[in-house]
């Protein structure tokens, strides 16, 4: 077997992995919108962090719309490489909605307009600001460059839902950040007040060590207040590999799931 035909081999065998595990992780939504007597299934984000621009490009040929990054350094390199896979496939530039879910500092908000569409961990006034700016600065530069312009960027607010105090929570957890449910209200304002974003709903992660059942509700309570203000931010971003039966059980319409499509991260070195 010439290596041209070994290496297309294991990218058939790799897209045949990863669509069993996509069609169990889809069993299991199915499962859980079915149990929760939902009348429709919330939307699958594939988060890749870790995994190659290839996995991306095999997941959108298996019909994934949506994939999630959560570091900025990797999300805007494998973002341009998929890009340039699609079109040496000749398939243009069409691709999946990149969603950014990690902790992101204000300086990157520049370089995450370029490509995401969504950014689900918006948590502070600051990076409010920071993202109307850069989406002010990459319009101007589509408009330079004669390309046209981009849609406003969907913004879901991070919410801290851990109800431990910072030195009973788990080593790492800090981390994850996240505003305080008293602060959503006046951060949803500056959401919907800036220019170039676009309020969409509410994010969390399920505190590590508890129950994720009352985190959950308790985002389900918030996103109910939001939406008598802000209708149109009807998002609730919750849910990964080990808990979507409980996010989609308490309203979930996004879910975040990474290792249970893709496996275990690629070894490094």
């Amino acid at each position: 077997m010439s290596e041209d035909e070994m290496g297309k081999s294991v990218g058939e065998g790799r897209t045949a992995e990863l669509g069993r595990a996509l069609e169990a992780v889809r069993r299991r939504i199915d499962r859980a919108v079915a149990d929760a007597g939902r009348a429709s299934a919330p939307r699958l984000v594939v988060v890749t962090k870790f995994h190659p621009a290839e996995d991306v490009r095999r997941l959108s040929e298996l019909g994934v719309e949506d994939v999630g990054e959560n570091r900025d350094q990797e999300a805007s390199a494998k973002a341009a490489e998929v890009d340039a896979l699609a079109g040496a496939a000749g398939r243009g530039s069409s691709g999946p909605t990149w969603h950014f879910i990690g902790q992101l500092q204000s300086n990157k908000a520049k370089s995450v307009v370029q490509y995401a569409g969504a950014v689900h961990s918006v948590d502070r006034a600051s990076l409010v600001k920071a993202l109307s700016a850069a989406m002010s600065r990459e319009q101007a530069r589509r408009r330079e460059a004669g390309w046209g312009a981009r849609r406003d960027l969907d913004c879901l607010i991070q919410v801290d839902l851990d109800p431990r105090p910072p030195h009973e929570r788990p080593a790492g957890i800090g981390s994850r950040g996240g505003a305080q449910p008293d602060e959503v209200p006046a951060l949803a304002e500056r959401i919907d007040a800036a220019e170039g974003l676009a309020l969409r709903g509410l994010m969390a992660v399920a505190p590590l060590g508890l129950d994720p059942g009352p985190a959950f509700r308790r985002l389900r309570e918030l996103s109910v207040a939001l939406v008598t203000r802000h209708p149109g931010a009807t998002w609730i971003s919750a849910g990964m590999s080990q808990d979507l039966e409980q996010a989609v059980a308490a309203g979930a319409t996004h879910l975040r799931v990474g290792t249970d499509v893709l496996g275990p991260r690629p070894e490094v070195g």
